[in-house]
Order: C-alpha cells, then sequence, then structure tokens
C-alpha cells in the first residue's frame, strides 16, 4: 500500500533542484563554443585547452564520494549547503581570471559542483514513492538539457558580444539566489549513517591517478607521446589504480566501494555513466573545434553560431527526457538504455563520414534522442537498485565514474585534434612557399568512432543489468526501498556500511 507523502514540499523540493541543475549545467555548458577563443587568448594549444575541461572534473571526480559520504553521515542538506557556497565562491573566482594557470586552478576547484547533484538526488529521492521516481528523475534530467539548451547560445552570444568571461558575470546572481532559496526551503534529509567514516587517502590517490592520465593526455601532441615526461605520466598514473583497489579492498568504508559497486545494476549503471560522460565531451569539444576552425579545416562558423548549432541537441534532450521518465514506470529501464544506446551510436557513425552543417546538424539529433533516453534511465536503473541509507554513496560513486568519462573525453577530443594535422599552402612570399598546420578531417572522424565504440559497448553491458520497474521488473531485482520517513537512524541503530 502507497504510504502519504506531502506532495507540496516534494514537488517544491523537486523545482528548487531542477532549476539548479538548469543552471549549474549552464555554467558548464555555456564556455564550450568559447574554447577556441580561450586558446587564442592565452596562447595555448587545442589539448592544453582542453584541461579547462577535463580538470574540473578531475577534482569532481575525487571531492564527490567524500562531499557523499560526509552527506550521509552530517545530513545531505546541510552538506550541500557548504557545497553551494563554496561554488558560488570559484564561480565568481573564475570569473576575473587574469592568467591560463588562474583560470585553470580556480576552473579545478570550481569542480566541488559535481557534487551539488548526488545531494540533490538523494534529497529527491527522499521525498517521492517509489513510483513517481522516475518522473522526478525525468524532470531533473530534462533541466540538465534545458540548461544545456540555454548555455550553449546564450553562453555564445554573450561571449561573441562582451567576452567569455562575462558569461560568468551573468551566472552569479541567478546562482546565489538559488542557493539562498535552497539552504532556507528545503529540509534536511531523515536518513543518516553517523558512524560512518572518510577514507580521505583513497579520494586523494583517485584524484592523484585521474589528473596524471588527463595531463598526459593533454601534453601528449606538445610533448610527444613517446616522449619521457608523457610516458612517465601514464605510468605512474595507471600504476595507481593498483594499490587503490588493494587497498580500497581492505578498508572498512573506503571511497570505492567494491561491495556496492559488485551490485549488478550498480556496475551496470555506472559503466553506462563512464561511456555516455566519455562521449558527450569528446563529442563537444570535437565539434566545436570542427565549426569554429577556418576552411578547409573546419566550417569557419563564430562562437555564435557554433553555440545556435549545438542547440537543437539540448533541446531534443529535454524533449525525449519528460516522457521517458513517464514511460519508464510502465515500460521499464533497460528498453531505453538498450535501444538508446543504439541510437546514439548510429549518429555518431553517420557523424564520423560528414563533413557537411546539414549532415552533422542532422546526425547531432538523432545522437540527442539516444543519450536522452539513455540519461533517465541510466538514473533510474541506479536510484531504484539502492536503499536510502546507501543513496549519497550510491549516487556519488555514478557521479565519480561519469566524471572520469568526461575527464577523458576532452583530452582525448584535443589530442586527436592535435595529433592529426595535415598542411595546407597558402601562397608565396618572396618566392618562399606558405605552408600551416591545421587539424585534418581524419581527427574528427576519429573522435566519433571512439564515441561509437563506447556506445556499443554499453548496449551489450546493458544486459548484465535486471529490470527494476515496469512490466518486466523481476522479482527481486532491485532493493525493496522502504518509504517510511521517519526519524532518522542514531548511531545505535544503524550500522556503519561496508
Amino acid at each position: 500500500m502507497q504510504q502519504q507523502f506531502d506532495r507540496a514540499y516534494a514537488n517544491r523540493t523537486l523545482a528548487y533542484f531542477a532549476v539548479l541543475a538548469a543552471f549549474v549545467m549552464y555554467v558548464e555548458m555555456m564556455l564550450t563554443p568559447s574554447l577556441p577563443r580561450i586558446a587564442a587568448d592565452y596562447g595555448v594549444t587545442s589539448s592544453q585547452v582542453s584541461l579547462v575541461l577535463s580538470l574540473y572534473t578531475v577534482f569532481g571526480t575525487a571531492v564527490a564520494p567524500v562531499v557523499g559520504k560526509l552527506g550521509d553521515i552530517h545530513g545531505k542538506k546541510k552538506v550541500l549547503t557548504y557545497v553551494l557556497i563554496m561554488y558560488v565562491i570559484m564561480v565568481t573566482s573564475t570569473s576575473f581570471s587574469p592568467s591560463y594557470s588562474y583560470l585553470l586552478a580556480s576552473r579545478t576547484l570550481q569542480g566541488i559542483g559535481l557534487s551539488i547533484f548526488p545531494l540533490a538526488f538523494s534529497l529527491v529521492r527522499e521525498e517521492f514513492p517509489r513510483d513517481l521516481i522516475p518522473r522526478a528523475q525525468g524532470l531533473l534530467s530534462a533541466m540538465f538539457a534545458a540548461g544545456a539548451a540555454i548555455g550553449l547560445p546564450v553562453g555564445a552570444y554573450i561571449s561573441n558580444s562582451l567576452g567569455w568571461q562575462s558569461t560568468y558575470h551573468t551566472a552569479v546572481p541567478f546562482i546565489v539566489v538559488l542557493t539562498v532559496l535552497i539552504i532556507w526551503q528545503v529540509r534536511e534529509s531523515n536518513y543518516r549513517n553517523p558512524r560512518a567514516t572518510l577514507d580521505r587517502s583513497g579520494a586523494l590517490m583517485l584524484g592523484l591517478a585521474l589528473a596524471l592520465v588527463v595531463f598526459a593526455l593533454s601534453e601528449g601532441s606538445s610533448w610527444g607521446w613517446t616522449s619521457a615526461p608523457v610516458v612517465t605520466l601514464f605510468v605512474i598514473g595507471f600504476a595507481l589504480f593498483g594499490p587503490l583497489i588493494y587497498f580500497e579492498r581492505r578498508k572498512a568504508q573506503p571511497i570505492l566501494n567494491l561491495v556496492l559497486l559488485s551490485k549488478r545494476n550498480v556496475f551496470v549503471s555506472n559503466v553506462l555513466g563512464l561511456v555516455s560522460g566519455m562521449a558527450m565531451f569528446l563529442a563537444f569539444q570535437a565539434l566545436t573545434f570542427q565549426l569554429e576552425l577556418p576552411p578547409p579545416a573546419g566550417l569557419g562558423y563564430d562562437i555564435l553560431s557554433t553555440g545556435l548549432f549545438i542547440l537543437p541537441f539540448a533541446l531534443v534532450v529535454v524533449i525525449i527526457a519528460l516522457p521517458v521518465g513517464i514511460a519508464v514506470s510502465r515500460i521499464g529501464v533497460r528498453p531505453f538504455v538498450l535501444v538508446g544506446a543504439l541510437i546514439a551510436a548510429l549518429g555518431f557513425a553517420f557523424a564520423s563520414v560528414t563533413s557537411d552543417a546539414a549532415g552533422l546538424s542532422t546526425y547531432l539529433i538523432v545522437i540527442a534522442a539516444g543519450m536522452g533516453m539513455q540519461m533517465v534511465a541510466i538514473q533510474n536503473l541506479l536510484v531504484l537498485s539502492v536503499s536510502p541509507r546507501e543513496m549519497g554513496l550510491a549516487t556519488s560513486l555514478n557521479t565519480v565514474f561519469r566524471n572520469v568519462g568526461t575527464s577523458l573525453g576532452a583530452p582525448i577530443a584535443g589530442s586527436l585534434i592535435s595529433t592529426y594535422t595535415t598542411w595546407y599552402y597558402a601562397g608565396n612570399y618572396k618566392g618562399i612557399p606558405l605552408l600551416y598546420s591545421v587539424p585534418s578531417k581524419i581527427a574528427f572522424q576519429y573522435a566519433y568512432d571512439v564515441a561509437v565504440i563506447g556506445f556499443v559497448a554499453g548496449f551489450f553491458v546493458t544486459f548484465l543489468s535486471r529490470e527494476v520497474i515496469g512490466r518486466w521488473a523481476q522479482k527481486g531485482a532491485a532493493v525493496e526501498l522502504n518509504d517510511d520517513r521517519g526519524p532518522q537512524l542514531e548511531p545505535g541503530n544503524e550500522s556503519a556500511q561496508a
């Protein structure tokens, strides 16, 4: 029997977090069309400027599980308050970056914003009965895309007219207002695990390993892929994952909870999050340079035209996400994950062999339809497979995997663009032929091909999952979540999570 819940408060909380999702996504996406301009302003390469995106996600990856665990211990709303305040400070700081080094440092710390969503998803989950969760997740996913839909053209317009720093100036007041509203209006979580402990060494090791790999990817084309510094960064970065897994298996409460990760649906949702995160950032970076580079390497678009070109992608995700969130309750999660993966893979496959604007625009819409389906379905696969007391850690771990993908996607695209180049003849000067080097078309093709491989792999991984809702849900496939929203758990009533 469905238990009563406070519908008015639940809907109000969902609305706050939906608008927050849109604005945070706006802040992150508004910078994408400006990457070539930033590279030119600071005199860095296309692979180096990818650090603006990737270091943000590396830091967010390292701190998200820590923040999620702190939320489980001290209360998700309390921790979310501190995160929002720090996020506002760092967004403001980034808008006044006087140098590229300062920009990277500020953007890196701005990655704390990635831990907002695990806490928000958990707080929303606790306010809705099980059968209404897919609709709530569908709305949040749609607002993610809405933020991108706003951020791409509006950010491009502001950047084109006033400079990319001004895009941050316009966002700060809205983030401040939302922070005040959430602090004032949102209640504290009823679910806590006060006996949990933090795995600081695990977070540090994970962040360091990712940072080394991402930095090697960003500098490989400049220093040489076989140069001693790049090889050393790769070797140390990947080598750190060995002791990380070894020590995490022996800790009572690790940041990478291998017991939780071993659950079938949690594992699948994390792999899918990694693949989709990598593909999205890889594609956006490659597409941005493909559109803005002058012919014959690119299409010669300005920043505003690039933002408008990518706008339909975000709009399609919005249009897809809401009905999928409703349909998931009746049909189930797996069909949308499988169909979404196939559609996205086909879209990228066609994009890889297309260089004209009309073809790219069409296939970008196809990709958006597939990724929109997956975005909603993956989140529901996760939150309907774990208990409320594990929600903070589970959603944070999912953020880790998604961020690993995004932190790798941008430098992979930047490396391909910087590595695969060709020379063009620009005439003669006093009898001397003038040649200039630009990215070749095969660089963009390879970038889209990597995304195809990722989505095809995700399609097959999905068969390992079990349905959690709808007509094909298997008995016992998911944890039977307790909808009791009674008093918070005390230390004597709940053992620490393994």
